[in-house]
């Protein structure tokens, strides 16, 4: 890290100089100039929503604004699912959850997947990995995994520590989340060490964990994360008066999931709104301090003499809900939740740009193919993102067809007693659960509604209906869903016998462990009727 704070002495200032003094080559007809570099930051748990008007106006993102001066911002990016794992699953495979069955954060992807950085370094490009990748199968708490397998059991118990906040440090200190600005310090190095000297072209991913919630050691085994933490440095880029307070439902008249997972979360409770706005700016502290790092990769390829070579994109799995509908965390369809930053600078990117729209985290695979100039295979749930970041249009559809008009989105792990399917279009979402019909869908119209605060599926059925029909043509969501719930207690029951007599005690003290041992036998047997 260089003297001065994030970005070093000279500041963003002579990064907007050195960008704007024609950095970039123009593009030309491929094979006529070099392969481009390709530098991919994905965080975890950046609302999308932050990189543009209005949500832009809540905190200072400074690296996220300098990528939208000389690149392109998509106003409608989308996770195909919104937690940790399944999510990266999508976007290192370029299909869908379903297709990868990666329903939860214990089941990803195989470790010998063959991903796009796989394929980019067999045809001739140099790649490095530092930092979160969490794609593959076998991780995360055995907490997670275990609410996960037993969401259809006929029980409720608080999963999460209640969401707080901590400040931590002084107003100097804006190195908070230490392994994240380690990892940064890895990749800024080996831009400024190793790629500055290589002749063939580069590609490097940098995984932050910010901004996700830190641990809070009192809520049991593996902690959970409900912390929010920042330091006065961070806190200091929120404006506070411009901090929306969320609207809530009653409990009462909340959607039956919505009801599960804000009970699941520990969000029941009475919040006052001075606690939701804390929440809320500690949170925006924490995309700030994520922001830094972007700044210092950017800063990193400018002193190397590569930031005209390179396309740098940015991204998150998914976003964080923070005290919208009465919930904090992701696993929901909601904006707060499913929307992703994505924005894009580089050779050949249009500049200024925004692109309304609607693209998902598939469709990074294609695109870094598309870049490396590697043919894109046609099995892929995603689309190449090129045809639309050029400058100069293109005049030939692809061999697949042209981008289709939607996205899909689905959820299949904790804090959600059901299967989730999200399809958004136009200025519809439509959310449906499980089998389609056992539990209500939701439509919501994001022109008229942008909170999503009321589901007009009743209003308009035949809207409800055609997008239904459009979802079932990409995914039997019913067969899918009874999948899931095969699988769920499969898993369980496997988990179940290798712990032998040890069974009642590890599970009364997972991270439900508060609610679970005030009556240990009526859940055990609760799992049993399951069974």
């Amino acid at each position: 890290m260089r003297d001065g704070g994030p970005l070093g002495r000279a500041g963003l200032a002579l990064l907007l100089m050195a960008a704007g003094a024609g950095a970039r080559p123009r593009p030309a007809a491929p094979g006529d100039q070099p392969r481009s570099n390709v530098v991919l930051v994905a965080c975890d748990s950046l609302d999308g929503r932050l990189t543009f008007f209005p949500g832009n106006q809540t905190v200072h993102l400074p690296s996220i604004n300098f990528m939208k001066r000389h690149g392109t911002v998509f106003l409608n990016a989308y996770t195909n699912s919104p937690i940790c794992c399944p999510s990266r699953a999508a976007m290192w495979s370029g299909l869908f959850t379903h297709l990868t069955e990666s329903w939860n954060n214990f089941k990803g992807l195989d470790p010998d997947y063959v991903t796009w950085m796989d394929l980019m370094e067999k045809h001739g490009y140099r790649a490095q990995k530092f930092g979160k990748l969490d794609f593959t199968s076998g991780h995360h708490s055995v907490s997670n995994r275990v609410e996960a397998w037993t969401r259809d059991v006929n029980f409720l118990l608080r999963q999460e520590g209640r969401p707080m906040v901590k400040l931590t440090g002084h107003r100097k200190q804006f190195r908070v989340m230490e392994t994240d600005w380690q990892n940064t310090d890895k990749a800024v190095n080996w831009i400024k060490e190793e790629a500055v000297n290589f002749t063939q072209p580069f590609v490097l991913y940098l995984g932050l964990n910010l901004p996700h919630p830190y641990p809070s050691p009192y809520a049991g085994e593996n902690f959970g994360s409900s912390t929010f933490l920042t330091s006065p440095y961070w806190l200091e880029k929120v404006n506070y008066e411009a901090i929306k307070i969320p609207k809530w439902s009653s409990l009462s008249e909340m959607h039956p999931v919505d009801y599960y997972s804000s009970y699941t979360k520990n969000c029941t409770g009475e919040f006052t709104k001075e606690e939701v706005r804390n929440i809320r700016a500690f949170y925006y502290a924490m995309c700030a301090e994520t922001d830094a790092m972007l700044g210092e990769i950017i800063s990193a390829l400018r002193d190397a003499g590569l930031l005209g070579k390179t396309i740098i994109i940015f991204t998150a799995d998914h976003g964080e809900l923070a005290m919208e509908h009465r919930q904090f965390y992701k696993m929901s369809m909601y904006e707060g939740s499913s929307h992703v930053p994505l924005l894009v600078m580089g050779p050949g990117v249009r500049e200024q740009q925004q692109i309304p729209n609607v693209v998902s985290l598939v469709d990074i695979y294609p695109t870094m193919l598309d870049i490396a100039r590697i043919p894109v295979p046609h099995n892929l749930s995603g689309y190449s993102l090129t045809p639309l970041l050029r400058e100069k249009a293109e005049s030939k559809v692809s061999a697949r067809g042209s981008r289709p008009s939607w996205v899909l989105s689905e959820f299949h792990g904790c804090n959600v007693n059901s299967s989730v399917y999200m399809l958004r279009t136009g200025k519809w979402k439509y959310i449906t659960y499980s089998d389609g019909s056992s539990v209500p869908p939701q439509l919501f119209d994001l022109t008229a509604d942008p909170d999503e605060l009321t589901n007009v599926a009743i209003k308009f059925p035949v809207t409800a209906h055609s997008l239904d029909k459009i979802l079932r043509s990409i995914v039997n969501y019913p067969k899918v869903s009874s999948s899931v719930q095969e699988y769920n207690k499969e898993q369980f029951i496997s988990w179940k016998q290798s712990l032998g007599q040890n069974y009642s005690n590890v599970i009364a003290n997972l991270r439900w462990h508060q609610d679970w041992l005030q009556d240990r036998k009526k859940y055990e047997n609760a799992i049993d009727k399951w069974l």
